[in-house]
C-alpha cells in the first residue's frame, strides 16, 4: 500500500500546482454559491408579509389615528402620501370618520388602486383592511361596555389595542421539512455539482494523458502491481476532494453562514462516499476514452446534467414526480437527499443512511466497472 499512497500525494501535489486548478476547484465554485442563492431565496419557513399600504388620513379626529395604528397592527405597512413608492394599494380615511362615529353613524373609508399593484397584492390588502374594521370596531364596543357607553377616547382605545390577545395564531409548515433556500439549497448543491466535474475530469484526463504519453507503461514496469496502481489513482482523487470539501464547508459555515447543523461528521461521511463514487467515475471516463478533449466534454456535460437533475440547481422538492425518479435513478440526487437531511432538515445519520447506502452501491458498481476497463 506505501506505493499506492505515493501515487496519490504526487497526483495531489501535481492537480495543486495547476493554476487552472485552483480556479475551478475554488474560486468558480464559490462564486456559483452566491449567485445559485439569489434565484433560490426565500423565508425557508412560513412567512408572514407585510404588503404596503398608501393611507391618506383626512381625518383630524383621533379616530383616523387609532385606525392607522390598528392597521400596522394587522399586519399592513403603512405608507404617508410622500413615501408611497412601493405601495400596493391605497387606503382613504375622509375627513368625518371621528365625527360620525362618535355621533353613531356609519364611518366609511376608501379602497383604491394605485400604480404597480397587483391583484394578489390588493387581495392581500384587503383581508388586512377587513381584519382592522373588525378590531376597530371590537375596541368600540368593548369600550362602550366597559365604560357603560361614555364615548370612546384615545386613551381608552389604545388601551385596549395593546391589551394581551387571548387567542394567539402558530404559523409552521404543515409537515416537518421546509423546501431548502438560500445558500441551505445553492452549498451542498455546489459541493454536489463541482465534487461531480472536478474528479470526472481531473481523473478522467489524468488518466487518458498519462495513458497517451507512456507514463502508466512506465509505471507497470516497476514492481507495482495493477490493484495498487487503481488505488493509488482513487486515493489522489479523494485527497482532492477532502481539500474541496474541507474549503467549502468552512466557507459555508464561516462566510455564508450556513447552519450546518450538529452532524458534521455525517456530513463528511455522505461527502467522502458520494467523492468516492465521481473519483470511480473519472478513473473510468480515463479507461474508456484516449482523447482528453473528449474527456473534458463529456465530463462536463455529464455533470452539469447530473447536477441538474440531481437537485443541485433548484430544490428537488419543487420537481415534478417523474424528475424525482430520474433524480433517484443518478448519485446527485442521492447525495443532495443526504445532506438536506442533516443540513436542511436537522437529520442525523439514521435519516441519511439509505441515501448513503444507495452511494454505496454506486461506488461499488463504478469501482468494478473502473477496474475493469483500467488500460495502461
Amino acid at each position: 500500500m506505501k506505493s499506492a499512497f505515493l501515487i496519490g500525494h504526487n497526483d495531489l501535489r501535481l492537480f495543486l500546482r495547476n493554476r487552472a486548478s485552483i480556479v475551478w476547484l475554488f474560486l468558480i465554485p464559490t462564486a456559483f454559491v452566491y449567485f445559485m442563492a439569489v434565484p433560490n431565496r426565500g423565508p425557508g419557513s412560513p412567512s408572514n408579509p407585510r404588503p404596503a399600504v398608501l393611507v391618506e388620513n383626512r381625518d383630524a379626529g383621533f379616530l383616523g389615528s387609532v385606525f392607522l395604528d390598528e392597521l400596522g397592527a394587522q399586519g399592513l405597512n403603512v405608507l404617508s402620501p410622500t413615501n408611497s413608492a412601493d405601495a400596493k394599494r391605497g387606503i382613504r380615511i375622509p375627513p368625518d370618520f371621528t365625527t360620525n362615529i362618535l355621533a353613531g353613524r356609519q364611518g366609511k373609508v376608501g379602497f383604491f388602486k394605485v400604480a404597480g399593484g397587483g391583484d394578489a397584492e390588493s387581495a392581500m390588502v384587503e383581508i388586512r383592511l377587513v381584519r382592522a374594521l373588525i378590531a376597530i370596531n371590537s375596541h368600540l364596543l368593548e369600550q362602550s361596555a366597559s365604560d357603560r357607553g361614555r364615548p370612546p377616547t384615545a386613551e381608552s382605545l389604545r388601551a385596549l389595542q395593546h391589551k394581551e390577545n387571548p387567542v394567539t395564531l402558530d404559523v409552521q409548515f404543515a409537515g416537518r421539512k421546509p423546501i431548502p433556500t438560500g445558500y441551505s439549497i445553492s452549498l451542498p448543491g455546489v459541493i454536489v455539482m463541482y465534487l461531480m466535474m472536478n474528479l470526472l475530469i481531473f481523473g478522467g484526463v489524468a488518466m487518458a494523458w498519462e495513458r497517451r504519453s507512456g507514463v502508466l507503461r512506465r509505471m507497470i514496469v516497476h514492481p507495482l502491481h495493477r490493484p495498487a496502481l487503481i488505488a493509488g489513482k482513487l486515493y489522489g482523487l479523494m485527497l482532492l476532494a477532502a481539500v474541496q470539501i474541507t474549503f467549502f464547508l468552512l466557507v459555508g459555515r464561516y462566510w455564508f453562514h450556513v447552519n450546518l447543523g450538529d452532524h458534521l461528521c455525517g456530513i463528511l461521511l455522505v461527502l467522502l462516499v458520494y467523492a468516492w463514487v465521481a473519483a470511480s467515475l473519472g478513473l473510468l471516463v480515463g479507461s474508456i476514452i484516449q482523447s482528453e478533449d473528449k474527456v473534458v466534454g463529456l465530463c462536463v456535460l455529464s455533470s452539469l446534467t447530473m447536477a441538474a437533475l440531481g437537485g443541485c440547481w433548484w430544490p428537488l422538492e419543487i420537481m415534478p414526480d417523474s424528475l424525482k425518479i430520474i433524480a433517484h435513478c443518478i448519485p446527485t440526487g442521492w447525495a443532495m437527499d443526504a445532506l438536506h437531511q442533516m443540513i436542511t432538515f436537522g437529520g442525523g445519520l439514521p435519516a441519511a443512511a439509505h441515501a448513503i447506502g444507495v452511494l454505496v452501491l454506486f461506488g461499488l458498481g463504478a469501482n468494478v466497472l473502473a477496474a475493469k476497463c483500467f488500460r495502461v
